[in-house]
């Protein structure tokens, strides 16, 4: 699929990995709907892209509400004429041990709120916004393309039962729906990233970013821009569909 002129719907655009892509996106020609809680960082990712010569408009969206994204989605379609890619970037984390033990004696666990809030975004939000794309796709009857942002912690991650589970999810779930809707012309395909340069990480010290990369082969975190560059692959190649792509400098968790 060609990028210019296409409409390009991105969840959790409003920093980080969705900020990334919407721009990257937007230098290739591409329109933007861009979908986030966050009003203010919503904004600055859609004037970044106007910068960038294309139409770009906002969407205040809680992706865990079946209601506020149909809404959303018919609205994406009203405004702009129609969802030709969705990245299904929105997600959260709230880590905590399955089972906590401190001198023998259990101390602490994973909460069911912990566990929720996470498949809530994650899982559900995910779902939700694959789903009424794929449907507007359908009708629109020209195709598209589905990606779903998982991470190599799907793979497992101590701390990380409530996302592993998600990322796992919805990799699985770019599998099923890219077997499920190949005879509309619409693939779908998976990113799972490594350890990224994005907002969570720059809080961290520099003895802990030397712990967190140090057992990454190409030893350093990955670019956002490097993220959007493979997201710009799975939209371009049209042979490609049914996959997760790892992008991880040679991590394996």
């Amino acid at each position: 699929m060609e990028i210019k002129g296409r409409r390009i719907a991105v969840t959790g655009a409003g920093r980080g990995l969705g900020r990334a892509m919407a721009l990257a996106f937007a230098a290739r020609g591409g329109n933007l709907a861009l979908i986030d809680l966050n009003t203010a960082d919503l904004e600055e990712t859609r004037r970044l892209c106007l910068e960038r010569g294309v139409d770009a408009r906002s969407y205040v969206c809680n992706v865990t509400s079946e209601e506020a994204v149909i809404a959303t989605m018919d609205a994406i379609v009203r405004d702009g004429g129609g969802i030709d890619v969705l990245i299904n970037n929105a997600g959260t984390v709230k880590d905590a041990l399955l089972v906590k033990v401190r001198d023998g004696a259990v101390v602490g666990k994973m909460s069911l709120d912990q566990w929720n809030a996470v498949i809530a975004v994650n899982l559900t939000g995910t779902f939700l916004c694959g789903r009424e794309a794929a449907e507007r796709m359908i009708r629109a009857g020209r195709g598209g393309v589905i990606i779903n942002i998982s991470s190599i912690s799907k793979d497992g991650n101590a701390g990380q039962t409530n996302y592993t589970a998600s990322k796992a999810g919805v990799a699985a779930m770019a599998t099923t729906w890219a077997k499920e809707l190949a005879r509309y012309g619409i693939r779908v395909a998976a990113i799972a990233p490594g350890f990224c340069a994005t907002d969570i990480l720059s809080t961290m010290t520099p003895e802990t970013l030397a712990k967190v990369t140090a057992p990454v082969p190409l030893k350093r975190l990955g670019q956002p821009a490097e993220i959007a560059q493979t997201a710009m692959f799975i939209v371009e190649n049209d042979f490609l569909t049914g996959r997760t792509i790892a992008v991880d400098g040679g991590l394996r968790i």
